[in-house]
């Protein structure tokens, strides 16, 4: 069951709302809408659900209404209309105690700017949100401790703020929220205001820390690589709306609009797409059941020198070709006989960018394994560099495979 779970939901900020919305329906701007109504369209009939342990990152150009979705969420922005359900609970409708209780034990939110107290020791600051819920001394220490300890902070426990560096900063911010032992955190550009390397360092402390704590993470950002980075899903939204949600990999490989496909097109694909989304559909032969001829005649039949051998549950064994099916029946052997093992086998989820050189030196395609480790498809050397190079070879500007003949995927 979603954790979180958001239905048509709208902003508008403004006294002539309604009017505001029906331009909206009508297709009208939001410039057209501000000029005619004085009314901003902030969020328009937005839906979508977060599951447990996912972080789901909302990204957009600014204005684009993401940094108001978020606030809706926990009501620091009123709703026009629309719903927002936390645990089943509808946050829409709660009273301000029901509310004020959500985001003291339910939701936290980590600010762009840290948001730290400059008189408190880092310590104090991770321990204000259970201070404020009026957790004892003693047990709001443990908990602060033990959330620095996570972010790697527990050593600067007695320090103030403006005696660490922005990431640090940061940190504590995080680990802050950490210690309410929240669900739900909400995280609003929270490291856009850091430098690209502390900037990256943080996107790998906090997907080391959601592997240990799956919680659930909405987070904001305006930079497709971050989101590409740490998102297991994307919403891509543009005037209050949402374009697409999807993986990274669905975003950049079937775009929902031209808007997508624009948003998306300077990405460096190698560094997200993987090999499931370049590998042709495997030409294999059984080497348990079949031989020599039944290889000849399929590699005939598909125009191919090379078949992937696996046995009966497809499990790869290497390569046969058709030398060596030849040599087989010539001299009266079984295709295992005469299987070339020199096949690497890769990960579907292997990135692009690995795989390069593992292709680059190998003398046959790569086989793509699934995670029992059966044959699922093979990688050859045109589709990587095809990828590398941005030029997408294998998938077309709609997001299709590629209509090539599939027997060319294995003559390498």
């Amino acid at each position: 069951m979603s954790k979180v779970r958001v239905r048509n939901l709208t902003k508008v900020f403004g006294k002539r709302t309604q009017q505001a919305l029906n331009m909206v329906k009508d297709g009208k701007s939001k410039q057209d809408i501000l000029e005619q109504t004085d009314a901003t369209v902030g969020v328009h009939n937005v839906s979508f659900d977060v599951e447990e342990g996912e972080i789901f990152v909302i990204m957009g150009l600014s204005g684009s209404g993401k940094s108001t979705l978020v606030r809706l969420i926990n009501r620091l922005i009123e709703p026009t209309s629309g719903n927002i359900y936390i645990n089943e609970a509808d946050v829409s409708k709660m009273s301000k105690e029901a509310l004020r209780q959500l985001r003291r034990t339910k939701v936290n939110m980590v600010f762009q700017n840290f948001g730290l107290f400059p008189k408190r020791t880092v310590l104090e600051n991770a321990e204000y949100g259970l201070e404020v819920r009026g957790v004892a001394k003693e047990e709001r220490q443990k908990k602060a401790e033990k959330a620095l300890d996570d972010s790697g902070l527990l050593s600067f426990k007695n320090q103030y703020p403006e005696q660490l560096s922005g990431g640090m900063q940061q940190r504590v911010g995080l680990a802050r929220a950490l210690a309410n032992d929240s669900d739900i955190l909400l995280m609003d550009e929270a490291f856009s205001a850091l430098d690209p390397l502390i900037r990256r360092d943080m996107q790998d402390d906090l997907l080391e820390l959601q592997e240990r704590l799956q919680k659930v993470i909405i987070f904001i950002t305006h930079d497709l690589n971050e989101a590409l980075r740490i998102g297991d899903r994307i919403a891509l939204m543009r005037d209050g709306k949402i374009m697409q949600i999807g993986t990274g990999e669905e975003i950049l490989t079937n775009p929902a609009n031209d808007f997508v496909r624009e948003f998306t097109e300077d990405v460096d694909r190698s560094k997200v797409l993987t090999a499931e989304n370049i590998m042709e559909h495997p030409l294999t032969i059984n080497v348990e059941t079949d031989g020599p001829n039944v290889a000849l005649q399929r590699m005939r039949k598909e125009e191919v020198s090379m078949l992937l051998a696996v046995d009966r549950k497809r499990y790869l064994k290497g390569s046969i070709t058709a030398e060596n099916a030849l040599d087989a029946r010539e001299q009266g052997k079984t295709l295992k006989d005469v299987i070339d093992k020199n096949v690497q086998k890769i990960d579907r989820y292997a990135l692009i960018t690995d795989i390069f050189n593992l292709i680059y030196n190998s003398p046959a395609p790569l086989a793509v394994v699934d995670e029992t480790d059966r044959v699922i498809g093979v990688v050859v050397r045109g589709s990587v560099i095809g990828a590398m190079s941005d030029k997408d070879t294998t998938i077309n500007n709609n997001g299709e495979k590629s209509k090539e003949k599939e027997g060319a995927n294995i003559d390498a």
